[in-house]
């Protein structure tokens, strides 16, 4: 499944389980409830499992790794007090057990040689350092949507979860689900015919909070490691709305804004259907407006579209303060197909019974169903996952380049090839930020 790392915790399991109960505090005996729900995986197939960061989303992330067939969760790890006892009582009563360990450090859980892979679902401008350093530990990644917050951060990600063989699955489930699958397998297979334009909407202005006066800093709380919190980030004072929902989305030192946090499911399900829309060449023009609210800051709305060398259009919206609904639309010259989490729906209406022939493109080969279990199987398989992190990096990187464009206020020329602009310097030096000293990529 791994590899050294693999092979020595499997060895210590076997011949050595004093050695591992000394160093991982895993007890002498590994108890009925280590074999997986149905009490029959040998712990050498196990899929030990750690979570970083175990909030609403996290906790939901843990959860569902769980769920899946033969694994074991060992280790959680929150900056927050309360959330990582809470996720350790979790762990423990869904294995029966005391041994589930909870850090504050997400440097310490990595450093655990018995864990195989690990959940990453913290604020988005933690997702770099974090998958960075869990691939350099030899570990395989569940990573929470966006891939960062600039596209410099996503390349850094891509490169090192290749250049350490690491399995990495983008929490972008969509791609699990049947009808976004069908819509892109349509696209793909020219069931539309030419696809010439494609529709892309998603939430934006109606997640805020309106402020009726400025946030004062409050007293650092005792049960948050704020430092650390911040991470590579600026040094806000503190604030309990900094880390309460859905605030710190809305703050620009801690996501980009909905643009690409939410606009990323999207994104990607067009790229998948029309995978032109990330690799030709194109010119971007958008416009939008940024919030000015207290501690939010970041992109409130924006209208746009990216025009490729080919001709093919993709128009990238919000969907306004009455969330309207969110979805990805392919228009062909002989049909179209409309889908979003609601359901789908295409013209000519024969579409959506569409059965596809073996030698056409079928999107879900070897896929169980579930986006969690996917992922366990693909740590046991070593194949790439459904939603690979290249495909995380170009469905974010898609948004950042939106969001560059209404920053500057102007249209933007984009190389795939090279992801850069095309002759433009000032929008090149936005592609990356510095972080907050210590942290670096």
């Amino acid at each position: 499944m791994k590899t050294s790392v693999k092979i020595n915790r499997r060895s210590l399991l076997t011949g050595a389980v004093g050695v591992a109960s000394a160093v991982c505090g895993f007890p002498y005996v590994v108890p009925g409830s280590a074999l997986g729900k149905d009490g029959r995986t040998a712990p050498s197939n196990r899929v030990v499992l750690g979570s970083i960061g175990v909030g609403s989303m996290g906790k939901g992330d843990m959860k569902s790794l769980m769920r899946a067939a033969g694994t074991q969760m060992v280790a959680v790890c929150d900056v927050v007090e309360q959330r990582r006892k809470e996720a350790k009582g979790i762990v423990d009563d869904n294995h029966g057990n005391k041994n589930c360990k909870a850090y504050g450090n997400f440097r310490d859980l990595l450093a655990r040689e018995d864990i195989d892979a690990v959940s990453v679902t913290t604020q988005d401008h933690w997702h770099a350092l974090i998958t960075i350093a869990a691939a350099k530990a030899g570990k395989d990644i569940y990573c929470q949507k966006p891939l960062g917050t600039t596209v410099k951060e996503g390349q850094v990600m891509r490169d090192a979860v290749r250049r350490y063989g690491r399995v990495f699955q983008t929490g972008t489930q969509q791609r699990s689900g049947r009808n976004f699958r069908h819509a892109c397998e349509l696209a793909r297979n020219a069931y539309l015919g030419k696809v010439h334009t494609v529709e892309v909407w998603a939430p934006g202005p109606m997640y805020q909070r309106s402020y009726k006066q400025p946030p004062t800093p409050q007293k650092l709380s005792k049960e948050i490691d704020f430092d650390m919190w911040t991470g590579p980030a600026g040094n806000r004072p503190y604030n309990r709305g900094l880390w309460a929902w859905p605030d710190w989305y809305l703050i620009r030192d801690y996501s980009v804004g909905f643009i690409v946090n939410w606009g990323v499911h999207y994104l990607d399900i067009a790229n998948w259907g029309c995978p032109a829309v990330a690799d030709e060449p194109c010119e971007l023009d958008f416009t939008g407006s940024y919030r000015d609210d207290g501690l939010t800051d970041n992109l409130l709305d924006w209208k746009g579209e990216f025009r490729c060398e080919s001709g093919l259009r993709m128009t990238y919206c919000d969907t306004g303060k009455t969330n309207d609904t969110q979805r990805c639309i392919f228009h062909g010259n002989e049909g179209w197909v409309h889908v979003n989490r609601a359901g789908i729906w295409a013209e000519p209406k024969s579409l959506l019974k569409v059965e596809l022939k073996p030698d056409e493109i079928h999107l879900d080969a070897g896929h169980s169903g579930s986006h969690y279990e996917d992922f366990v199987q693909c740590v046991r398989s070593r194949r790439d996952p459904i939603a690979p992190v290249e495909a995380g990096h170009r469905a974010s990187y898609l948004g950042l380049i939106a969001e560059i464009s209404i920053r500057l206020g102007r249209p933007l020329r984009w190389n795939p090839r090279t992801e850069r602009f095309v002759g433009d310097d000032e929008a090149n030096r936005l592609l990356s930020s510095p972080m907050r000293s210590p942290w670096h990529l």
